[in-house]
């Protein structure tokens, strides 16, 4: 059983076709980086996976339940961590896990706080208002707070966004941690990011998924000397 399936996967915005007949399958504890130029379809790809609109047609099969039939208890497995830093800028870093861990009502609340506390290397942060924390900080707080429910499933909406490259590495880290614990769908315009963690990539154009394979595969199909030239390559309608 796959992590997430679609068939024929469509969302229709009036007369634009936005997602045109996507078919993609993810395994379960894989990193999977879902690629494209602005206009792709990949965010509104994501939002469907992610149960925040549902499609106009084709099916989306999470963990074998059916998103149009069974959305809340999909929804209960999986999380994302928005482009936009997700933290309450007045409470410090305890107080922003302790409050997420109160509306999802996580039992043995401080035991899975103190889990995610060391597993981000929180304890320095740890009394400091998440609004004096750096780019760095406050993304890892952000992925921190998306893995308060224990998700199944966890969308990565361009986690390094804005980040030196210092904060870049220390965060792929973290995102590297999570690889085969969980299934992660993954965002980004940062090609060697896309190289480096993920398992495979999808890469779109138009609406449609041009193809899925490893980024080593791309440059090996492409004849590229890198993976951006690869990406572009594709997303483009170069030869593969």
């Amino acid at each position: 059983m796959y992590s997430i399936e679609t068939k024929n996967l469509v969302k229709k915005f009036k007369d634009k076709i936005a997602v045109n007949g996507v078919d993609l399958m993810i395994n379960k504890g894989e990193l999977f980086a879902l690629l494209g130029t602005n206009g792709a379809g990949k965010t509104t790809t994501i939002k469907m996976l992610s149960g925040l609109i549902l499609p106009t047609d084709g099916e989306i099969i999470i963990e074998g339940m059916d998103m149009k039939k069974d959305t809340l208890k999909i929804k209960e497995i999986l999380n994302v961590s928005p482009q936009e830093t997700a933290v309450a800028p007045n409470l410090t870093v305890k107080e922003n896990l302790e409050f997420m861990a109160g509306v999802y009502q996580i039992e043995n609340k401080e035991t899975k706080i103190n889990e995610l506390i060391k597993q981000f290397r929180l304890n320095e942060v740890l009394d400091k208002k998440a609004k004096t924390l750096s780019g760095g900080w406050q993304r890892k707080l952000s992925i921190a707070l998306s893995l308060i429910n224990d998700p199944h499933i966890l969308f990565l909406d361009e986690p390094t966004l804005g980040l030196d490259v210092i904060a870049r590495k220390e965060l792929w880290k973290v995102i590297e941690g999570l690889k085969g614990k969980i299934t992660v769908i993954l965002t980004t315009h940062y090609m060697e990011e896309a190289e480096s963690l993920s398992d495979r990539v999808g890469i779109m154009s138009d609406g449609k998924l041009i193809d899925v394979d490893t980024a080593e595969n791309f440059i090996k199909k492409t004849g590229a000397k890198n993976f951006e030239d690869a990406f572009v390559a594709v997303a483009t309608g170069g030869e593969l």
